[in-house]
């Protein structure tokens, strides 16, 4: 095993990546049709409204009470629109359900040559997320998310000085039940507290609160297809703080327990995503479900409340919209940081985004960030690394001796390994030490990967000259090129491969690389550019070390 079959495996590894990504793009179901999107009334509705919907919360537990389905309603009811912005959200609820249906994030606009806000969430197709909520009464009326508000005004503002905004709507049921909900917006927040006030003045009511998020399965504008990124559900709770669900999987997907204390869902995109937060000492039951349509719900439902008769009771919960900022995230929930997915290498790869955060802070450029950092990187693994450059050295040195006995002994390769193990031996060469060290360093290498892949603050952050977004590619492919050289420099310093198939495998990895990274983002053919000339100097160093002692022994 040596420094080539590495590189093999990691171009395959690159190959693979861009097979799955193209089978899950051709595996993604089609977008729903746009006339779904006009709210026409269902023909195959009941007279009667379910008191659950079909594209509501699911059937409680054996202890609730269960409600019967019914057959699925249009996207949304007809509403009006009343327009939120603050200095972060420029937001539109609709009074039909009262659902968050369009949301745009002012501070990240969706490319640096379209200053135009990312639309997080839309109640328009093919990009339908919104979030929704409502009331479930047991036998009595309670507005869920087709339910018709009043509004008190169409448009709000959070104005300077101004630390929060409220905004105000009002249901009234029969037999003297009122409703009123309330939106809070903050100053500097992607979090928008959502209560429901319901007051009962004849009986008591009986009932409880859920919040969902519905969207296709449509990826986000922009994405790139060469990078595969999770787009789906989440669920954390008591037994799994973060278990990702496929869209594939809503339809089957069942809680381990009943309930759950605290805990939140969401529905995530590459840099974004949007999740309902309940109360922390809150129980919580979640669902999820496939509908027929194209659309898919992940939610929660909470456990049932009594309000007796002349008093108000509150359900609150918590709606967050916006993007995977760490800082933020784990203000509002520790488990949040969690949808910034690093994967299994969560441990390394969350002290190395420290290390890069805290890098930027003092230069103030997150492209020479990543050059400290992989500099740091290449610092502390050194020794490794001088081990393993140690070793190819050697093995240049008798490369010739190696050919020599491949062409002596031919096809016998039993007697070829036993020469070949005779002069390791004699010349104290490790054939395993120039892999072994380096593949120490792959996790360290993937985690950082996934580290400036996954991290939004990377997102259209300049470097310098012609590089002005750090997450898309490099416009001019300069540094891809750079990095395909960078290889070949290095397979010039490393011990020729004796097979003849495996030597022209190898001469075609810079090409091969050099087309990969041509459309990966600048941030991660930096660190790869970066890492290959420190790894060509390094290298270049303890070789000439090597064959200087050689000379001075002969």
């Amino acid at each position: 095993m040596d420094n080539q079959r590495l590189l093999l495996f990691v171009a395959l590894s690159l190959v693979l990546m861009l097979l799955f990504s193209a089978w899950q793009s051709h595996n993604a179901p089609p977008p729903a049709q746009q006339a779904s999107a006009q709210n026409p009334a269902d023909p195959t509705a009941p007279p009667a409204a379910p008191a659950l919907p079909a594209d509501g919360p699911a059937a409680l537990p054996a202890e609730s009470p269960a409600v019967a389905e019914a057959s699925t309603p249009p996207v949304a009811t007809a509403g009006r629109y009343i327009q939120v912005e603050t200095d972060l959200l420029r937001v539109e609820i609709n009074t039909a359900g009262g659902e968050v249906s369009r949301a745009a994030l002012l501070a990240y606009p969706w490319s640096l040559d379209d200053s135009e806000p990312v639309q997080l969430l839309d109640d328009r197709l093919p990009y339908l997320f919104i979030a929704q909520s409502g009331l479930v009464g047991s036998g009595v009326p309670a507005p869920d998310h087709h339910a018709v508000y009043q509004a008190e005004q169409t448009e709000y503002r959070l104005h300077e000085g101004e630390d929060s905004l409220e905004v105000r709507m009002t249901w009234q049921g029969e037999d003297g039940v009122s409703v009123v909900k309330t939106f809070t917006f903050h100053r500097d927040s992607y979090v928008i507290d959502v209560d429901f006030a319901v007051t009962s003045a004849n009986k008591p009511w009986k009932g409880r609160a859920y919040e969902q998020l519905q969207r296709t399965k449509v990826a986000e504008r922009g994405q790139s297809k060469l990078i595969y990124t999770f787009m789906g559900g989440v669920v954390s709770s008591e037994w799994d703080p973060y278990e990702k669900i496929s869209f594939d999987d809503m339809a089957t997907w069942k809680p381990e327990q009943s309930y759950s204390k605290g805990g939140w869902v969401a529905m995530l995109q590459h840099y974004f995503f949007s999740a309902w937060i309940p109360d922390p000492a809150a129980s919580s039951h979640f669902y999820t479900k496939a509908l027929a349509d194209g659309r898919y719900l992940i939610g929660l439902s909470g456990v049932e409340q009594t309000v007796n008769a002349g008093e108000t009771a509150h359900f609150h919960s918590r709606l967050f919209v916006g993007p995977k900022e760490q800082s933020r995230l784990e203000k509002i929930d520790p488990n949040l940081r969690l949808t910034v997915d690093y994967g299994v290498l969560d441990i390394l790869a969350k002290p190395i985004f420290w290390l890069l955060d805290e890098i930027h802070s003092m230069v103030g450029n997150w492209g020479l960030a990543i050059i400290f950092v992989t500099l740091i990187i290449k610092l502390l693994f050194y020794k490794l690394s001088e081990a393993s450059y140690r070793s190819m050295a050697k093995m240049r040195q008798f490369a010739p001796k190696m050919q020599a006995l491949k062409e002596r002994y031919g096809d016998d390769r039993q007697k070829l390994s036993q020469a070949m193990m005779e002069i390791y031996k004699k010349e104290k060469i490790n054939p395993l030490g120039g892999c072994l060290p380096m593949l120490v360093q792959i996790p360290v290498f993937i985690a950082l990967y996934w580290v400036l892949l996954e991290s939004v603050e990377l997102r259209q952050a300049p470097f310098m000259l012609w590089i002005q977004d750090l997450s898309a590619k490099d416009p001019y492919y300069v540094l891809p090129v750079i990095m395909g050289l960078s290889m070949f420099v290095q397979q010039k310093l490393n011990p020729p491969p004796m097979d003849p198939i495996q030597q022209k495998i190898m001469a075609f990895l810079p090409l091969i690389f050099t087309a990969f990274f041509a459309f990966f983002p600048s941030g991660l053919v930096l660190y790869w550019v970066v890492n290959n000339l420190l790894s060509i100097a390094q290298q270049w160093y303890i070789t000439r070390k090597i064959e200087a002692q050689a000379a001075g022994k002969g």
